[in-house]
């Protein structure tokens, strides 16, 4: 039996609302780094109780994460979830995948090839069914509140695995907005950091022309005398938070790793293997980053908030997510990252079974699917199971905790450890939520 089965404990709390902007002035620093020092790993594996007791880790087999959310909510019975012979099922054809026993969509033939990889949870479901709510939900593991920030699973593993490469940042956003989930009541250190578009890598990293190194170094100076006396006096956490972020921004800026944002590295035929959209941009950036030991990469994708004609949509949406997708897959696994590199396909919630008058789905948090690769996942598994027309989890349910608490598992981060906001409250990276042991190889 799994541990996920035998064990649920929570604590409730609120959170204070922490700065995480950086002034991008003074230095001619554009890039205006929202990360910062590497986490003393160590110091946080320790029993609250009893610190010379181990906390039990996770297995430890991911050292990064890249996760690819489908914003709008995307559709279960249509793709990773399909119902043959249902009326639910639509005018979408099932189809055979590599994995005995699984079935996809028929918008996913190339995923279709890549199952024996990848594990297929069938059994999610939300409390959550409105779009903000349900992906902070999603992305925390909390419920929104209007006077909380919670961090983001991300910003947890940055802070509790650390960093593998110091001079980048441990933790990035590709197409994410200011309002996606970030380092909550963390300090702004464990930020992550932004990329607006894919193709044109981190914008402004590079000393600004007409600034010489000597000028540069001399505005270094000026601004940590100018802070020194603000800093004596005021000896916080969000003070020291906010000055390492700008020695992280510099450190950036001169590390050699810089590439690593510049998906022109790579060859046209990598290139043209991912695709030539904006999202298969973002999977081989992610894939560049891990490659360069970035923790934790988050690609978005918008647009499945598929009220009507929701079949049509698929047939323009999920090209570009099964292409790159599967070009992810097979590049993390020739380059022997798989195993090292949890993979994760994630969506706020479904959409309803039924098909109404503008043959469109709507929102649905009670049934739904996600998918998860490498990382120690067993390829070629379905986790839970629907009713025969995707209505009800019968089988091995998975709350929204549950599945972040999987990913914090195979990340070796200890879900039972506990973190205080700066009011005092305890918090875990999944709140209740418990990880789905069984779907790690042994």
């Amino acid at each position: 039996m799994s541990l996920r089965k035998i064990i649920r404990g929570a604590d409730e709390g609120t959170r204070r609302t922490f700065l995480t902007g950086i002034a991008q002035s003074m230095l001619g620093v554009g890039a205006a780094a929202t990360f910062g020092p590497r986490a003393v790993a160590q110091s946080l594996w320790q029993d609250p109780q009893n610190p010379t007791k181990p906390v039990v880790l996770g297995r430890a087999t991911a050292k990064h994460v890249i996760y690819l959310f489908m914003q709008g909510g995307m559709s279960h019975v249509d793709l990773l979830d399909p119902k043959p012979g249902a009326k639910t099922q639509g005018p979408n054809t099932p189809i055979r995948t590599r994995a005995d026993g699984i079935m996809l969509g028929q918008y996913l033939p190339n995923l279709a090839n890549h199952m024996d990889k990848a594990c297929v949870i069938n059994s999610l479901s939300s409390t959550q069914g409105a779009h903000a709510q349900a992906q902070y939900l999603m992305r925390t593991s909390y419920e929104l509140r209007g006077t909380i920030q919670h961090p983001s699973t991300g910003a947890w593993c940055h802070r509790m695995a650390g960093r593998h490469n110091d001079t980048l940042p441990g933790h990035v956003i590709v197409g994410g907005g200011a309002d996606t989930p970030g380092a909550g009541f963390f300090p702004a250190e464990y930020q992550p950091v932004p990329i607006g578009d894919p193709d044109d890598g981190l914008k402004n990293a590079a000393r600004p022309n007409g600034v010489s190194e000597r000028r540069f170094k001399q505005r270094l100076e000026m601004l940590k005398k100018l802070d020194s006396g603000f800093s004596d006096k005021h000896k916080q956490l969000s003070v020291g938070s906010y000055n390492q972020a700008y020695a992280d921004a510099v450190k950036l800026m001169r590390s050699s790793d810089l590439t690593a944002f510049d998906i022109d590295q790579e060859s046209n035929s990598i290139k043209e293997a991912y695709g030539n959209t904006k999202f298969g941009s973002g999977c081989l950036l992610a894939r560049r980053l891990v490659e360069h030991g970035v923790r934790y990469v988050e690609v978005m994708s918008g647009g499945w908030d598929t009220h009507s004609e929701n079949f049509d949509r698929l047939e323009t949406l999920v090209p570009a997510i099964d292409q790159a997708l599967s070009a992810l897959l097979a590049d993390l696994d020739a380059r022997g990252l798989l195993e090292d590199t949890m993979v994760v396909l994630a969506s706020e919630f479904g959409r309803s079974p039924d098909i109404d008058e503008d043959n469109g789905r709507n929102h649905y948090p009670k049934a739904f699917s996600a998918l998860l690769a490498g990382g120690g996942v067993q390829g070629g598994m379905r986790y839970g199971k629907t009713d025969k027309e995707g209505r009800e989890v019968i089988q091995d349910p998975m709350s929204i905790p549950d599945l972040n608490a999987t990913i914090a598992y195979a990340c070796g981060i200890p879900t039972d450890h506990v973190l205080t906001s700066p009011s005092g409250r305890p918090f875990k990276i999944a709140d209740k939520g418990m990880p789905a042991t069984e779907i790690f190889g042994s």
